[in-house]
């Protein structure tokens, strides 16, 4: 990265030091997951903090506090996100005894923001900085937030602390409460052209490249993690099965993906879907053009109406993926309503 930011967010970076001068004291940044918006906002964070920020506000790299930065240590700096997302899961936060800490560490690890994490600022908050400069909390992804953490960090951001910046990214808007979204500045990050992510990805030496980018929507990042993971296993079983569905394949298919995360096949299918309708409405495909001889079978088939029922459908279980009461009955029903849907 290029002064610590991808290539396609340096216009984003020039917009933003607009608001240096007169800075709000929360601003969500928002966009499609895999763009680079935590890596975004941990500079611009770093940069905040900086004690010989450079004119194009990217953070010197030399001051004691980018030291402190780079060590994951600065005093006036705080990240919260979920346990999830973090390589060495948290150990006894709120001053948990021993006994408690061995029997957290033996649950599988939180993919939400907890209330704890919300009330653990409150101290960070209440004593002075390091060196009489900003405070900074940076939060993401802020859909994570469950409620009761969702209403604690409302309450903050309706009283900020002085001198105090959360700076938080979301990957879906429409997932937030209205009343956190009224108080924070937001501040959209676009997603590349293809060309541009396509040119960042052969940089990179990301082998086929052009199908990865366009598996994951457009999304760079998530392109390079799935590429470097080298899996379509799971990809290609549920794209077999939607290729040609079937009572009977849906059902294995069920069986085989129930430990696949829910949200990940959700969106397979949603870019599955979105084709057929490109396809059948602009004759173009997005996503799968490996496929394209079979999108353009179903979309012959499939009467519009019928396919815009299905893809609302779909959409409607986006809402409910990331904590089904069976992973397994969750997949049988989207995929025995998609086979309906495209067989009869």
């Amino acid at each position: 990265m290029s002064d610590s930011i991808y290539p396609w967010q340096q216009e984003s970076w020039q917009q933003l030091q607009q608001l240096r001068q007169r800075l709000p004291h929360a601003i969500l940044f928002h966009g499609a997951a895999g763009i680079g918006k935590a890596d975004f906002i941990e500079r611009f964070a770093q940069g905040l903090l900086c004690e010989a920020v450079r004119p194009d506000g990217h953070a010197c790299g030399q001051c004691a506090s980018c030291g402190w930065f780079a060590q994951g240590n600065h005093p006036d700096y705080r990240r919260v996100r979920p346990e999830a997302l973090e390589d060495e899961p948290s150990e006894g936060e709120e001053g948990e005894g021993d006994g408690k800490k061995a029997a957290k560490s033996s649950k599988t690890p939180s993919k939400e923001i907890k209330i704890e994490q919300i009330r653990n600022l409150a101290d960070f908050m209440n004593v002075s900085t390091h060196r009489a400069g900003l405070r900074v909390v940076v939060l993401y992804p802020a859909e994570a937030l469950n409620m009761p953490a969702s209403n604690a960090l409302l309450k903050t951001l309706e009283e900020p602390p002085p001198g105090t910046v959360f700076l938080l990214a979301s990957n879906s808007l429409d997932r937030l409460l209205p009343t956190i979204l009224s108080r924070c500045r937001k501040f959209a990050m676009p997603m590349p052209s293809h060309e541009q992510a396509l040119a960042w990805l052969k940089q990179q030496s990301v082998p086929d490249a052009d199908s990865w980018l366009r598996e994951q929507g457009g999304a760079p990042l998530a392109a390079m993690a799935q590429a470097e993971s080298g899996n379509r296993d799971d990809l290609e079983i549920l794209l077999q099965l939607l290729a040609r569905p079937s009572v009977e394949g849906a059902l294995k298919v069920a069986d085989k993906l129930q430990k696949v995360p829910l949200t990940a096949q959700v969106s397979w299918l949603q870019r599955w879907l979105y084709d057929v309708c490109a396809l059948k409405l602009a004759g173009k495909v997005r996503y799968y053009p490996r496929y394209q001889r079979e999108l353009g079978s179903l979309a012959d088939k499939i009467h519009i109406s019928r396919l815009l029922a299905l893809i609302k459908a779909v959409n409607d279980r986006r809402a409910t993926s990331d904590h089904p009461l069976s992973p397994k009955l969750f997949l049988e029903d989207m995929l025995l309503d998609y086979t309906a849907a495209c067989t009869n």
